[in-house]
């Protein structure tokens, strides 16, 4: 997938983290930067494409977890505002602690932001 970045629009950001295109943005200026991750428990996820099952230990996103387990991750910004992150959930409910995803693709819980969102179940994404 090539998708504009964090600076100017024209820079193409390629994301080894989403074989299948995620949804397009649209384009809204409201997005600011999430609260740090604050959790007690771990997390689970699962990384179908690499085949890979990741433990998120409280306060590690999934993106860093990924790129500790030597996963190819594209996350420019880390901080959910560029969107490169964007992730599809194949299974779980995802716990959204991004301002990019609008209200309803939040409650689709289709895709999230691994940058900074977590699960509410254990997560089986296209990674």
């Amino acid at each position: 997938m090539i998708r504009g970045c964090c600076g100017a629009p024209s820079v193409p950001v390629r994301s080894a983290a989403t074989p299948r295109a995620a949804p397009p943005r649209d384009g809204r200026d409201d997005v600011t930067t999430p609260d740090p991750i604050e959790d007690t428990a771990g997390l689970s996820v699962v990384c179908e494409t690499a085949g890979t099952r990741l433990v998120v230990p409280p306060g590690t996103s999934i993106l860093d977890a990924a790129r500790q387990a030597g996963l190819d991750v594209t996350a420019p910004c880390a901080d959910a505002l560029c969107g490169a992150c964007e992730t599809w959930v194949l299974e779980g409910r995802p716990d959204h602690r991004d301002a990019l995803l609008s209200a309803e693709e939040q409650a689709r819980g289709e895709t999230m932001l691994i940058c900074v969102s977590r699960g509410r179940t254990p997560l089986v994404l296209d990674l």
